[in-house]
């Protein structure tokens, strides 16, 4: 706790988190007992949790004045909010002024809330759009909306489902947040550490082994993690020193964490909770989304891994003694535990329990099974309230950001601004579905700069995912591809998040670090595009089992041809070159051309493979 943080606001955000782990629990079991109680008084706990956090960051008095006054204009909405919501749902209500002044308070507190959980960016999107609401009948153009009066904006925005308490809202608080407390569960019985372990011993006899192994274990820990960020401080303390200790630079060992952690939100099943929300958003039933996204999520893991072997024999690392390590029986039986009680979550899903009591059995086995192995946790209660204040924490990020996300898709909906966008596109494309999707894929990197990936996410796929649609791009395609661009985000400079949290961990510069996590993440930039133009690549989407493994085949190889094309060997860039031309056309030109694509690039691989045994050649 800093100087000027105020003691007992450790202890009620103690209490306030533990009320939204209650909550959690009693809503996985038995469902959502009310939705107006639910997410109204849920986003005024995240408030509560959102001001004590920042009350112990900075405790100076004008800080606390400034939230302080934030959570009561908030309160006035949601006082607001239930004297009048009877009557709204009849139809027979008109809102008074007060209620008017209310509403207006209660959004410009989420925005400041927002400021204060996930920093400038969002908070100045979702500010944009209420300003927009209320005088966009001045903007110029296509922008220009019909006027409408500040009693219907406050009905959308605060006073209804179709706000900052809609769709979203709800598959957070009554889907997504019993994901989290799994995730915190897990790192609360200590597994997340035996994780790492299992991925260093792993890839070991690997010349690049702790770099593979930073892979390795942001992906089995991205299978429970919703947060680029959070991937690296939960790997990366760990991960980064020994990368460098084998011989990396630090630009290169923070560059392997980010792009490592990056890959977690697209890690099934969990996917940083995005696909609950995309299943809740397209009707596809969400084992199906999870199906669609194991291989891609598994390639771009993949090309990391060959990526940075690559990157190994260009640094010409030094081959050093590999750790040798050795597991006692309570990890092993920890790393059974977490297999265990993911396969408890997938197999209630298979059963057609919901995803969040499915996700209560993941909970509920862990925990069972955690405690027995680790009885002295159950006692020790400075782990207990970090816990309760990690899951209060995390939850009360996400529910602050969907509040503001709900004030965006709601002004999105009402002035019909997303669909003019859409249509907008869709023209200026004409029929060209490459210039579509480099369109979004631009809008998903610049929107994903600085916000995390399920605002950019819902963003960009309802204000443009309609124009993929009319170019025929399948509804889980379209919004895979926007989930990926929103991911890779988080590594693309200037605003690149997870390299920027990595940065300080290895002891390089931000930007070098960023930029070389670009490149390493550089095959992955293409699997969006792999997947729109390869289609069966996706599991599940109705496509032949050998038009898919064909499909799987051609990319795999793109993969590889592009990682080396990042990485080549010393002097030999005209090799990439030509790599960077076959994975063209192994994806985009269809099925002849890409099997003649295949043939040369093998020989290609076999060639630059003959010249890496060749002695002469390497010296």
């Amino acid at each position: 706790m800093q100087q000027g943080s105020i003691p007992w606001s450790r202890t009620l955000l103690t209490l306030t988190s533990m009320i939204i782990v209650c909550v959690v629990l009693y809503v996985s079991m038995f469902g959502v007992f009310n939705d107006s109680w639910l997410r109204v008084r849920m986003l005024m706990v995240a408030a509560v949790i959102t001001t004590l956090v920042h009350v112990e960051i900075d405790g100076r008095p004008l800080n606390v004045a400034v939230l302080t006054g934030m959570l009561a204009l908030l309160a006035f909405g949601v006082f607001a909010y239930f004297r009048s919501t009877a009557e709204i749902e009849t139809g027979l209500y008109l809102l008074t002024t007060m209620d008017k002044l209310a509403g207006a308070a209660a959004v410009i507190a989420v925005i400041e809330f927002t400021r204060r959980t996930v920093g400038g960016v969002m908070a100045a999107i979702t500010a944009a759009a209420f300003v927009y609401a209320l005088f966009g009948q001045y903007a110029p153009g296509f922008l220009r909306h019909a006027f409408i009066s500040v009693e219907e904006v406050m009905l959308v925005l605060w006073f209804s489902f179709d706000g900052v308490f809609g769709a979203p809202m709800a598959t957070v608080v009554s889907t997504i947040l019993i994901y989290i407390l799994f995730g915190a569960l897990l790192e609360f019985l200590r597994i997340d550490r035996t994780l790492i372990k299992v991925a260093i011993a792993a890839t070991g006899r690997l010349k690049s082994g702790p770099a593979n192994a930073a892979v390795l274990a942001s992906g089995l820990f991205g299978t429970i993690s919703g947060s680029a960020v959070a991937n690296v401080a939960g790997t990366g303390v760990i991960t980064i020193p020994m990368i460098k200790k084998r011989g990396f630079s630090p630009r290169f060992a923070g560059a392997v964490e980010a792009a490592s952690s990056s890959g977690g939100q697209i890690m099934p099943p969990i996917m940083g909770a995005v696909a609950f929300i995309m299943a809740d958003i397209t009707g596809v039933p969400y084992l199906s989304i999870v199906i669609a996204a194991a291989i891609p999520a598994l390639l771009y893991f993949g090309a990391l891994f060959v990526a940075i072997s690559f990157a190994t024999d260009r640094m010409e690392v030094a081959d050093v003694e590999r750790p040798k390590l050795s597991f006692d029986w309570r990890e092993m039986a920890q790393v059974a535990v977490f297999v265990v009680s993911l396969a408890a979550i997938v197999v209630s899903m298979v059963s057609g329990t919901s995803a969040a009591y499915a996700g209560l059995m993941g909970v509920v086995v862990a925990f069972v099974l955690g405690s027995a192995l680790r009885p002295g946790l159950l006692t020790d209660l400075a782990a207990w309230r970090q816990f309760f204040v990690a899951t209060g924490m995390v939850a009360a990020q996400l529910i602050v950001i969907v509040a503001a996300v709900g004030v965006v898709v709601g002004v999105l909906n009402m002035t019909g601004v997303g669909l003019r966008f859409a249509a907008g596109i869709a023209v200026y494309a004409e029929t060209s579905l490459p210039i579509a999707l480099i369109l979004m894929a631009v809008a998903c990197l610049l929107l994903g700069m600085g916000m995390p990936t399920v605002p950019a996410y819902l963003i960009v796929v309802l204000v443009m995912g309609t124009a993929l649609a009319k170019l025929g791009v399948p509804t889980v395609h379209t919004h895979l591809f926007v989930l990926y661009f929103g991911v890779l985000s988080a590594v693309t400079p200037p605003v690149a998040l997870a390299a920027f949290a990595a940065a300080p961990i290895a002891g390089a510069r931000a930007m070098a670090t960023a930029f070389e996590a670009t490149g390493l993440a550089l095959p992955g930039f293409l699997i969006p595009f792999a997947f729109v133009y390869q289609p069966a690549l996706l599991l599940g989407t109705g496509h032949p089992m050998l038009e898919s493994l064909a499909d799987i085949v051609f990319v795999s190889v793109a993969m590889i041809l592009l990682a080396r094309a990042c990485y080549p060997r010393r002097g030999h860039w005209p090799m990439a070159v030509v790599g960077v031309a076959l994975s063209g056309g192994l994806i985009f030109f269809g099925p002849v051309v890409s099997v003649i694509c295949l043939l040369a690039a093998a020989a290609l691989l076999v060639f630059d493979r003959r010249r890496a045994l060749n002695p002469i050649e390497n010296a």
